[in-house]
């Protein structure tokens, strides 16, 4: 069976474990046909041997999607769960003469900087549901740094996500690698990106940064001036994953710091994909509600 650009496939190699889209078929010197792939819902870019690779048929195609919808739905149930039992926790705290009036919310506002346009159009939708005002840009990772200070000027955010695919070349895994910013495809210029963002905004508290991908260089975009980062084990991050670590921080009063554990625990992938350092919340109240 041919493979073709846009066909959704898995690589025999690694026991179909991921489903992937592949974005380019090409010949290398020998010769060899190649394929690039993106992983569907994981923030991985690769690359295969087209005869590694095999088309999936529609019935797993339809259970990839159910599972990956299932567990996306999830993940906004607890949100809103734990949404709604804070502001009942608010409702309780507020003296007699302020029940009186009603409070409205004001969440930190995102700019989101993506180097893949579905996974951009994906997020945007998740921050829409998740009642978080969020502006996106789709740019390619290795122009990514040139735009984060005209972009962080233009929109002013409370939190930037830089976000896109990343690797570690050649599936390196030996601890060595991990020390290299070589051996990655796009951490170079996610720590870059987030270099340029501190020049603008040096706080970790005024700007906080969520940057990554799958297998990033989580030390050293941390080092740069991250508040969170992916992935402390280098594993595959999934593409919700900065969504909710910033709904998170967006949600956080003012007041109080981010809990660590709760923010990460509510992305998808958990501690083993992303990490961060405590960061003051952007959450503000704000009163009275006006009927207008």
């Amino acid at each position: 069976m041919s493979i073709a650009v846009g066909d959704l496939v898995i690589r025999k190699s690694h026991g179909g474990d991921i489903v992937f889209k592949v974005t380019d078929i090409f010949s290398d010197e020998a010769g060899v046909r190649h394929c690039i792939l993106k992983g569907l819902h994981l923030r991985l870019l690769a690359d295969a041997p087209l005869d590694d690779v095999q088309r999936i048929d529609a019935e797993h195609l339809r259970n990839e999607i159910v599972r990956m919808e299932s567990m996306h739905n999830e993940s906004l149930k607890r949100v809103m769960q734990r949404r709604s039992l804070e502001r009942e926790q608010r409702e309780m705290s507020r003296g007699e003469a302020a029940k009186k009036f009603d409070f409205f919310d004001c969440p930190g506002r995102v700019l989101h900087i993506d180097g893949d346009e579905e996974y951009l159009r994906m997020c945007l939708k998740t921050y829409s549901q998740l009642n978080i005002e969020a502006h996106g840009k789709w740019i390619e990772e290795s122009k990514q740094p040139e735009m984060i200070i005209p972009l962080l000027q233009e929109y002013r955010p409370d939190i930037l996500v830089v976000t896109g695919h990343d690797a570690l070349v050649g599936g390196r895994k030996k601890e060595q690698d991990w020390r290299d910013i070589n051996s990655y495809r796009n951490s170079k210029y996610y720590v870059q990106s987030v270099r340029n963002a501190r020049q603008f905004e040096p706080s970790r508290d005024e700007l906080v940064i969520f940057a990554g991908a799958c297998q990033s260089y989580f030390e050293a975009i941390l080092e740069a001036g991250a508040n969170f980062a992916s992935s402390p084990t280098r594993i595959f991050i999934h593409a919700y994953d900065p969504v909710f670590i910033a709904e998170k921080v967006a949600f956080t009063p003012i007041n109080k710091t981010v809990d660590i554990n709760d923010a990460i625990t509510a992305s998808v992938t958990g501690v083993e994909g992303v990490g961060g350092l405590e960061t003051r919340g952007k959450f503000r109240l704000g009163m009275p509600k006006t009927k207008l």
